[in-house]
């Protein structure tokens, strides 16, 4: 039996970053918030203090910090004429699980899209014509300079270190010449760079590239944000990406906002709480609240005026099938919209190895790096190119921990004495170059539920059909020899290149840049929410996320989510309160 609690004005569905984000800004309102995490609590003390933070076998290789493939899991296959079968351990990506979600173990680099990604159809036909057959991408229905406010915020409340390019229109040395304008500085310095970022900023600019130090929420100084939390300088231990920070060194929903959120009286936090659907009102048209269940197997409804699903982008968009709102997308026909536009990206690189440099990069942090800009998006010239998009190539000093990471030379075989010989000779003196492509939009890639499999509540599991498209590949080939022409100039004994190959393995990681499937759009023959992250079917329902993108940009996508929520909450807080209903008219 389900028993039925006392109504609150909002709850959140999840809560990583954007449901802390959405939980300050929506509480700053005198709202009452409840936020339902299926996962635990998560604290820097309690959870990962410099003691055990760098546990590269609990952490990363026993998965403890990423959701239970046992109990929720999705099924993949590479196209539709083959079964999919569950994954049953965590490779390509990494969903969180628990307070903070992908926040806590994210790296850190925190960028802005350009201003032609959010125009990315309109843009590219309008410069190169009509889209090569099968691409499905559109614009996402906001611009950059509407955004430009919220990157701003989210910067500053994370102390995001960097050094601006364009501010107000006016190019800067030694900054992303391509970025969109920018209202202000980054709030702090960019990181101190080693060997391996001189390295690469010096190939780079022989050949006339424009080098610039990675945005970085690992902090390059102590900073104080604009709600009072205190965050420490990095010490550069490397334990960033897919690891808690034990140290108050990287911006996550725990360093930047919760100390402030759990105190305030209208906001209170289920976790160990599964959302199993969104609950509808006869019409279909109103969500009542939602069904969730505790680790007891006790089901509840909790009432709500206004439902804000912060899950995962796979989780969002599987609760928005799972409760029946909208139609799943049909590649066959191209009928629906939940589902359309999964994306992924393109990664490739190239190893760099020294005789006599000793790069040591057990030295790093997770966004420690120089980048080019010049191969991204639309700021080079795709004229006689078969492809549209493109991807910034930088310099990262991080992820070099011992169990993960043992770089190399070509033709060293995979085991053995050999093998550990070169990996005692080569682990202090490589570094690695990397290309981080986009990954446009194609109607063959997709999620929908599956037929078979379920989870431990009975519900069908997600089902994701991907591969690389040719756009892809293109692209991804265009850039790995814009990587081997850098690596070649860095000044070591060889060089061992990773182009992207075969078709998409769920297994080896890549990114945890999953994209799609709530797209947002113009109007709701286009995607599932406005531009607002409204659904278009029910008014009361917002959407976070990366699975608003229409299309992934060559970039990691977090300051763009959280941009886009602070969109949605202005948007929620000054217009939907004040007269519910759609705020775009359809």
């Amino acid at each position: 039996m389900v028993r039925k609690l006392p109504p609150v004005d909002v709850v959140l569905v999840g809560f990583g970053w954007t449901g802390a984000i959405l939980a300050q800004e929506l509480t700053e309102d005198g709202l009452d918030v409840l936020a339902i995490e299926r996962g635990g609590w998560r604290d820097t003390p309690s959870h990962f203090p410099t003691t055990v933070a760098q546990d590269e076998l609990r952490w990363y290789w026993r998965k403890e910090m990423f959701q239970s493939a046992a109990r929720d899991t999705l099924t993949f296959r590479n196209n539709g004429s083959q079964t999919a079968l569950p994954m049953r351990r965590w490779g390509s990506f990494l969903p969180g699980e628990g307070v903070g979600g992908g926040g806590v173990h994210w790296n850190g680099q925190t960028w802005r899209f350009l201003p032609s990604d959010f125009l990315a159809a309109s843009h590219n036909i309008g410069r190169y014509g009509p889209m090569p057959e099968g691409l499905t991408v559109q614009d996402y229905g906001v611009t950059y300079g509407e955004l430009e406010p919220h990157y701003d915020r989210f910067e500053k409340l994370c102390g995001i270190g960097g050094k601006a390019g364009n501010l107000n229109g006016e190019i800067h040395e030694g900054g992303n010449p391509f970025e969109g304008p920018r209202s202000a500085e980054y709030p702090s310095p960019p990181m101190h760079m080693t060997f391996a970022q001189h390295r690469f900023e010096a190939a780079a600019k022989e050949l006339g590239l424009k080098p610039f130090p990675g945005p970085s929420a690992n902090m390059s100084q102590p900073y104080v944000n604009p709600l009072g939390c205190q965050l420490a300088p990095c010490t550069y231990c490397g334990f960033c990406e897919k690891y808690g920070c034990g140290n108050y060194s990287k911006a996550s929903p725990q360093t930047t906002i919760l100390p402030v959120l759990m105190s305030k009286p209208n906001f209170s936090l289920k976790v160990h709480n599964e959302v199993l659907r969104i609950k509808l009102d006869s019409t279909g048209s109103r969500a009542t609240g939602v069904i969730h269940v505790d680790q007891n197997g006790e089901e509840y409804e909790q009432p709500a005026d206004l439902v804000i699903l912060c899950a995962y982008q796979l989780s969002n968009t599987r609760l928005m099938m799972l409760s029946g709102i909208g139609e799943i997308y049909n590649p066959a026909t191209g009928e629906g919209l939940v589902g359309k536009n999964y994306c992924y990206q393109v990664m490739s690189g190239a190893d760099v190895f020294f005789d006599d440099k000793y790069t040591n990069e057990f030295v790093g942090a997770g966004a420690l790096g120089m980048c080019v800009d010049d191969y991204n998006g639309d700021n080079f010239d795709h004229s006689g190119l078969d492809f549209i998009g493109g991807g910034y190539i930088s310099c990262w000093t991080t992820h070099n921990r011992p169990i993960e990471r043992q770089r190399t030379p070509e033709g060293t075989p995979t085991w053995g004495s050999a093998w550990k010989k070169a990996v005692a000779e080569n682990y202090l003196k490589s570094t690695n170059v990397g290309a981080h492509g986009a990954s446009m939009a194609h109607a063959g890639n997709h999620l929908d539920l599956d037929p078979t499999y379920t989870d431990v509540y009975g519900r069908p599991l997600m089902r994701m059909t991907f591969d690389f498209t040719p756009n892809d590949r293109a692209m991804s080939a265009f850039l790995t020899e814009r990587v081997r022409e850098i690596a070649e100039r860095m000044g070591g004994r060889e060089i061992k290149l990773s182009p992207r190959e075969g078709p998409y393995d769920s297994m080896p990681y890549q990114t945890t840049h999953n994209t799609g499937g709530t797209i947002m759009g113009t109007n709701p023959s286009n995607s599932v929410v406005n531009r607002y992250l409204q659904s278009w079917d029910v008014s009361n329902l917002f959407v976070m996320g990366a699975g608003v993108f229409p299309q992934n940009a060559g970039y990691n996508p977090t300051g763009t989510v959280a941009a886009l929520a602070y969109w949605a909450a202005d948007a929620i807080r000054a217009q939907y309160f004040k007269s519910p209903g759609a705020l775009v008219q359809a």
